[in-house]
Order: structure tokens, then sequence, then C-alpha cells
């Protein structure tokens, strides 16, 4: 855990957030700032700062996370489709420095990128 990490403070319950899913591995929790109906954002619980650091070491944190995206989706009704997004540094606009996936659905998503 990093000391100074938003997503380390939010995992450890010291900032308070809507938790959608966790278990030993991955923490799942709505965005405050929603861009689509649904809006999750899935995070490892070990500190990864972004897709950048994934390693054989860390990979299962990643692997896992794709294995509970489907899980989540369907609890959100989310049977139209969805997009999972990670950003990867500053020209991507990674805001927060823990590697996290947005699962967004709930309407039609736009095809061109922001």
């Amino acid at each position: 855990m990093a000391n100074d990490c938003l997503f380390c403070k939010i995992i450890a319950g010291d900032i308070p957030s809507t938790k959608v899913y966790e278990d030993d591995m991955v923490y799942a929790f709505r965005d405050i700032a929603p861009m689509a109906p649904t809006h999750v954002l899935v995070v490892p619980k070990v500190h990864i700062a972004s897709a950048d650091e994934v390693s054989a070491e860390n990979s299962a944190y990643v692997a896992r996370i794709f294995e509970v995206i489907p899980n989540i989706a369907a609890a959100d009704g989310l049977t139209g489709g969805y997009r999972v997004i990670t950003n990867c540094g500053a020209d991507a606009c990674q805001s927060v420095k823990h590697l996290h996936f947005h699962i967004l659905g709930g309407k039609m998503l736009a095809l061109e990128m922001a």
C-alpha cells in the first residue's frame, strides 16, 4: 500500500466509497463522477502504479480483475454490453497512479475517443 495513494486509502477504508465488489485481490467501487449510468472502478488490492508496472510477480491481480469484471457487469444489468478502460500515464490522463479499470455501460457509448 502506498501511503499517499487515493485508491490505497479507499481499499483500506480510510476514504469512503460505494463498494460493489470485494475479495482478497480486488476492490470495485462506483466512480464519484460517473461518465455513464454504470461507472465502476476495479482496482487490485496491491499498489501497482499503472499498466506499465504489471509483471510476472503481480499479473495474477490483473487476471483476477478480468475474471470478476463480467460478474460486476452482470450484477449491474449490463446485458447490452459495456466498455473496460485503463489509462496509462500522463498523456492518457491517468489521474490516480494506481492501476484501475473503468467499467462503463448502461447506455450506447460514443465511438470517438476523448
